[in-house]
């Protein structure tokens, strides 16, 4: 799998690609990553991307050409399932949405910065618009990451254990049960027994009910098309 991130900021980004679960799987050659710096895509001789809006909002807006250049480049150059911008009027981010993007082959991820990016772009370039939460950030930087983070640890061969993955939150549009480990006992707090029993129909059973508890407690809008 591909995934290009085309930023105002990129360094910003670039740190985080070298930990954790992202790193090994760069390692492995599951999947590449690359960063492309929007100013190195203006014209403009001081690397100038953004300027004013026109109607007299407040804020500075990425301008087209720079997006235009860059994308366009990459278009030539490889063959793109998505070319999804992050921005807070996307729509909602979720693990039906990143188990879907595992599955692509090529993606670009546009981060956008400052109040926005120009109308047109997203008119002409964009497929997708995604949104990782009812608020706002100063860019897309952090939201192409947690698009990253969530695709990658789905890929084959990513994640050492691969029903860690397939038993997150969500997954099942419930949220995870309550996990433990050793000790058994920790300051007079116990861990089930049941999870101690070694009956593995048991603990499924228990995993799934404490999983619907949760889930009625702290999502219940998760269940109203499940009953």
């Amino acid at each position: 799998m591909r995934i290009d991130i085309v930023a105002a900021i990129p360094e910003s980004i670039e740190s985080y690609l070298d930990y954790s679960i992202i790193k090994n799987a760069r390692e492995k050659n599951l999947i590449q990553i690359y960063l492309h710096n929007l100013h190195d895509y203006s014209a403009n001789k001081w690397r100038r991307i953004d300027d004013y809006p026109f109607g007299g909002d407040a804020g500075m807006v990425i301008q087209c050409e720079p997006v235009f250049n860059c994308i366009e480049k990459l278009k030539s150059e490889v063959k793109y399932d998505e070319i999804i911008f992050l921005t807070p009027d996307g729509e909602l981010y979720n693990q039906d949405i990143a188990n879907e993007l595992s599955l692509k082959s090529n993606i670009i991820l546009l981060a956008g910065h400052y109040k926005g990016i120009d109308q047109r772009i997203r008119d002409s370039l964009i497929t997708r618009e995604i949104s990782v939460g009812d608020y706002v950030l100063t860019g897309g930087e952090l939201p192409a990451l947690v698009l990253l983070d969530s695709i990658v640890r789905l890929l084959p061969g990513v994640i050492g254990d691969a029903t860690s993955a397939l038993n997150d939150s969500f997954q099942d549009g419930l949220l995870e049960a309550p996990i433990y480990t050793r000790p058994s006992v920790f300051r007079g707090m116990e861990v089930p027994k049941v999870l101690l029993s070694g009956n593995h129909k048991e603990i499924e059973e228990w995993k799934y009910q404490q999983a619907l508890e949760k889930t009625k407690k702290f999502r219940p809008d998760l269940l109203k098309d499940r009953f």
